[in-house]
Order: C-alpha cells, then structure tokens, then sequence
C-alpha cells in the first residue's frame, strides 16, 4: 500500500511540475502530432500562437471541431501552466 501511495504521489509531482504532460498523449511528446487527426501539430506553432489558442480553449472562445474536447483540458492550466506549455513547445 505504501508503494502505490508512493507511486501516485511521485506521478503527481510531475504532472504538476510539468503542465504539457497531460497533452503528451494527443499532441506527442514535443508537439509534434495532429491530435486525434483534426488538431494544428503545436511544434509548428508559434509561442504566442500556442497561449492564444490556449487561453481561447479555457474561456471557450477558440475551437473547432476539438472545442469540446480541449475545453476540459485547459480547465484548470493557470496563466502560467499555459505560457510553460508555449515556452515548452512553441516556436
């Protein structure tokens, strides 16, 4: 038991230390995927296009088809989760 609380604590740890872990499984691991075949590929984007994007997702004034799929994700990304991603990823 003190293992697996060990072990969810720690996969905590990361995701929180790193905001773009939770869009590794859709977009790869350096943005480098067209997610679920409709999304732009993020490491073609640039910076401020990734914030913009990201921001319009969380206030539901961005999106097309994956609106409804993105919305939930950036639900909770702070101000700052999202410039990290944009510094992470974009160009």
């Amino acid at each position: 038991m003190k293992k697996i609380v060990l072990l969810t604590s720690i996969l905590a740890c990361v995701a929180f230390a790193n905001p773009y872990a939770k869009c590794v499984a859709c977009h790869g691991a350096n943005g480098e995927k067209v997610a679920l075949g409709k999304s732009k590929v993020m490491k073609d984007m640039t910076k401020a296009e990734i914030m913009t994007s990201l921001k319009g997702y969380k206030d539901g004034t961005y999106g097309g088809p994956m609106k409804g799929v993105m919305i939930p994700q950036v639900k909770s990304l702070s101000d700052a989760d999202i410039e990290a991603i944009a510094n992470q990823i974009g160009k």
